[in-house]
């Protein structure tokens, strides 16, 4: 069973109807004590790092979520919650600590460039780790869905699975051990998020 993380996020029911086109079973998980459970964890989000943060400590899923990350099994983060992953945020002055699973923190793509920001829509992702599981069979230079302001600067460089370029190069995933999380929404990339879930999927046995 793979749990996705119900903190109050808006994507989980498009994330909750992907999983399960790929062949996945799927709960919703509002009980800290129930996650443990899980053969894999999915951290849905959109809208504010704080909160996404604030959320989960009431809802004492927080540390639920730093347990689960420490257990070895297979761990998602989505949008914002892969900007969750890391451990401060610059949006709106936040004093919210995240995770903490990565060191780094989100910034604000930059004014002045002619952007749109957020930017949203298709871009391409560079996948910088061939070996990384997520991305089997998913072709450099895919195109994939995004939708943000704000995006992570991690300060190991290493833990890059692909890189985006939207006026500056941004990391758009990262991969350390059996920690994965995408600034993409997978959910809404079509036949290469799908084959990018199947894969996270898979690592659940």
């Amino acid at each position: 069973m793979i749990a996705l993380l119900d903190y109050g996020a808006g994507n989980l029911r498009s994330v909750e109807k992907a999983l399960r086109f790929v062949g996945a079973e799927v709960e919703l998980m509002q009980a800290p004590d129930r996650v443990r459970e899980a053969a894999a964890l999915v951290l849905p989000g959109v809208g504010a790092f704080d909160d996404c943060v604030n959320a989960m400590q009431r809802q004492e899923l927080f540390a639920a979520a730093r347990d689960f990350a420490a257990s070895g099994k297979p761990f998602l983060g989505i949008c914002v919650g892969y900007q969750a992953m890391f451990e401060r945020s610059e949006e709106f002055n936040s004093c919210a600590a995240g995770l903490g699973f990565f060191k780094g923190s989100v910034v604000r793509f930059p004014e002045g460039q002619g952007l749109k920001i957020p930017q949203i829509g298709w871009n391409q992702i560079e996948i910088t780790q061939p070996d990384c599981p997520l991305y089997q069979d998913v072709e450099d230079g895919s195109h994939v869905y995004f939708v943000h302001s704000f995006h992570p600067e991690p300060e190991d460089e290493s833990i890059a699975a692909t890189r985006t370029t939207y006026g500056v190069d941004f990391v758009s995933s990262v991969w350390r051990d059996n920690v994965f999380a995408t600034q993409f929404h997978p959910e809404k990339s079509q036949r290469v998020g799908l084959k990018i879930l199947e894969n996270f999927v898979g690592l659940a046995g």
